[in-house]
């Protein structure tokens, strides 16, 4: 067989090429690069797919993790609950806010956060808990509502790998006080570059987090706040416009995928444990073992990309060590972990063939 990539958005971006392309000649033809109309079309359709009345365009995801914190006034002084598994972004931005995050396992099968680790985490200063949707599968969100409501804390989605994914029939990004999103270009929803949001029915939380992206203005020439430079740009915004109209064919694509990875799958490797009332769009196809490298170089020898999301817990990286806290869970995940390919495009003989030789390696 050819060789099969973790992600081709060649692939993907071959069916769309027409419409990206009349979206880059749109831009191209209004000069209009830094934020502006595109943008703010994008920012409304974005806000009615997730089920809420704002969206604010920023330049990544870090940024939408960080200005999301900024603007619902947290900093200095105060703690925010963040699972030990997950991208460091995470946790760098509670650190970008000037606030301490404070490191909690997750849970064993699902390696989401642990509503009973955050829950013993809180302290006086604890001010926010973030939910990771990781890999595409969204957190058991009423627990976790049910525990801020309980302590006063606004409950944060990262949403970043989980465009189009819901639990009990609400969307990311509608779960929570707010939420940030990546558009990272290999993301479910991805630019042609990057590109971030933050989502919230909190009309002073948007308005805030207007002014932190944009040098602190209100539109205007008068500078508010000591903002950032942290723009959505024009040309990522029509190009997201184009991809979203096509997320949730691909989001059935990635789910058709993933239903053949796991019949042919199970009973080998440990598989992603799903959570209850959640719909997964499966950012990641994720399986456990014992011994990742060995299956991970003989796929490699067969011409087969994989990759490992995340190979050291939170706990262990060097920057967040004096935060450091048990996470047995957590450094399970990091060490057993391995991604498998998947993306839109991918044939179901590519999920066959690859489901075989993980099979047959491990005997």
């Amino acid at each position: 067989m050819p060789a099969t990539p973790l992600v081709d958005l060649a692939r993907s971006h071959a069916r769309i090429g027409e419409e990206l392309r009349a979206a880059f000649e749109r831009v191209l033809g209004a000069s209009a690069f830094i934020l502006g109309e595109e943008v703010e079309r994008f920012e409304a359709e974005f806000a009615a797919y997730c089920g809420v009345r704002h969206c604010v365009g920023v330049a990544s995801g870090t940024a939408a993790l960080a200005l999301m914190l900024k603007a619902a006034g947290i900093g200095a002084g105060d703690q925010v609950i963040v699972p030990a598994h997950t991208f460091i972004a995470t946790a760098l931005a509670v650190r970008h806010a000037a606030a301490q995050p404070v490191l909690v396992d997750v849970e064993p099968a699902s390696g989401l956060i642990d509503p009973n680790a955050a829950a013993a985490a809180i302290g006086p200063r604890t001010v926010a808990i973030i939910a990771v949707h990781l890999y595409g599968q969204p957190c058991a969100m009423e627990p976790l509502r049910m525990l801020a409501r309980r302590h006063s804390l606004l409950l944060l989605e990262d949403a970043a790998q989980a465009h189009g994914a819901s639990y009990r029939g609400v969307r990311a990004g509608a779960l929570g006080d707010a939420a940030a999103f990546s558009f990272y270009p290999s993301k479910n929803l991805g630019a042609l570059g990057d590109g971030g949001a933050i989502c919230t029915d909190d009309d002073g939380l948007a308005r805030t987090a207007r002014r932190l992206r944009d040098l602190g203005r209100d539109g205007g020439s008068d500078h508010l706040l000591a903002g950032y430079n942290e723009r959505l740009d024009g040309l990522q915004a029509a190009l997201l416009r184009v991809k979203l109209a096509h997320l949730d064919a691909w989001n059935a694509e990635r789910r058709a995928l993933a239903a053949s990875y796991r019949r042919l799958l199970d009973g080998h490797v440990q598989l992603l444990g799903e959570v209850e009332e959640a719909s997964c769009v499966y950012h990641i196809f994720p399986i456990r073992l014992t011994g990742r490298d060995g299956l991970a170089a003989a796929l490699r020898a067969a011409g087969i990309a994989t990759g490992v999301h995340y190979p050291r817990a939170l706990v262990d990286q060097p920057i967040l060590r004096k935060f450091t806290a048990a996470a047995p869970a957590a450094r399970d995940w990091a060490a057993r972990e391995l991604s498998l390919p998947i993306f839109p495009a991918m044939r179901e003989c590519e999920v066959a063939a690859v489901a075989d030789l993980v099979v047959r390696y491990l005997g």
